[in-house]
C-alpha cells in the first residue's frame, strides 16, 4: 500500500503576502501516528485544512489516500475522519451523546440498516457507552472530546485528523484520549495528530514534523530527533531547531 498522504511542494498564500504554510514534503504511512508539533500560528491547522480539502492551496500537490484533494475531493472526504479543536455547536449539547453520533453518521452516509450498530461501535470504542443516553450538556470536557473523536469514527476512515485533541483537557482526560488513539492506531488505522504540547508528541507519534512560522524544519521519529542533537527530551529540540520553547503540560 502507499503513502496515505504524499504532499509536496504545498503552500498556502493569503492575499499578496508571502505564503502562510510552505511544506515541501510531507509524506504519512499507513498505521503510524504522525504529529504536526508546532505553537500556535505555526501552520498546523491551516495545513490541516489544506489535507482535509477544506482549504485550497496555492501551490504544489497533495494526494490523500490515494486521491488529489483538489481534484478529487469528494473521495478524500470519504475516506478521512477530521476532529476539530473547536467544541460541538451549542445546539448540540440538548441531544444525548448517541442522538448526536446518529446524526453525525447520516451526515457521513452510513447505511441506515447499519446506522445503530455503527453508533453503537464508535461510543464503545471511546468508553462512553454507559453514558450515551445521557445529555452532552451533562458531559465534562473530556467526555465531549471522546464523542468528537467517537463521531470522527462512524465510517470507518482510512486517516483520521485530530486537530489539538486535548486542548483544555484535566490531566487524566488527556490519558484517556492517548489511549484510544493509540489503540486505533494498534488497530490500523492511520493518525494526523496536531498538537502544540510536547510530552504529546513523544509518547503519542511515531514520527513527526516541527512547523515553525509556517515552515518545517525538520522530520522524525522522537528517539531521532532527540538523538540528532543530544538532547534529553523534545522541548529542548524543538528550542535548538526555532530559537523559542514551547509549554510542556502536566503529565
Amino acid at each position: 500500500m502507499g503513502l496515505i498522504i504524499d504532499a509536496r511542494h504545498l503552500t498556502r498564500a493569503f492575499g499578496t503576502d508571502p505564503p502562510a504554510v510552505a511544506l515541501d514534503a510531507l509524506a504519512i504511512r499507513p498505521g503510524e501516528i504522525f504529529g504536526l508539533l508546532g505553537p500556535n500560528g505555526a501552520g498546523k491547522t491551516t495545513t490541516i485544512r489544506m489535507l482535509a480539502t477544506l482549504l485550497p492551496p496555492s501551490g504544489g500537490t497533495a494526494r490523500v489516500c490515494g486521491f488529489d484533494v483538489v481534484r478529487a475531493a469528494s473521495e478524500v472526504r470519504a475516506r478521512i475522519g477530521y476532529v476539530t479543536q473547536q467544541v460541538s455547536p451549542m445546539g448540540h449539547y440538548l441531544l444525548t451523546g448517541r442522538e448526536k453520533a446518529e446524526i453525525e453518521a447520516a451526515l457521513y452516509h452510513v447505511p441506515r440498516r447499519r446506522l445503530k450498530a455503527r453508533v453503537a461501535e464508535a461510543l464503545d470504542l471511546v468508553g462512553l457507552t454507559r453514558h450515551a443516553d445521557r445529555p452532552v450538556q451533562h458531559y465534562s470536557g473530556g467526555m465531549q472530546k471522546r464523542l468528537d473523536l467517537a463521531c470522527g469514527l462512524l465510517h470507518r476512515p482510512e486517516l483520521l485528523i485530530l486537530d489539538e485533541p486535548t486542548l483544555g483537557l484535566d490531566v487524566q482526560s488527556r490519558h484517556h484520549v492517548w489511549e484510544h488513539v493509540r489503540a486505533l492506531c494498534d488497530a490500523g488505522m492511520t493518525v494526523l495528530l496536531a498538537t502544540n504540547y510536547l510530552d504529546e508528541a513523544d509518547r503519542l507519534c511515531d514520527r513527526l514534523t516541527i512547523l515553525d512560522d509556517g515552515r518545517q524544519v525538520v522530520t522524525g521519529t522522537p528517539a531521532e530527533l532527540k538523538a540528532a542533537l543530544d538532547a534529553s527530551s523534545l522541548d529542548e529540540v524543538f528550542l535548538r531547531h526555532t530559537g523559542h520553547a514551547l509549554r510542556e503540560e502536566p503529565r
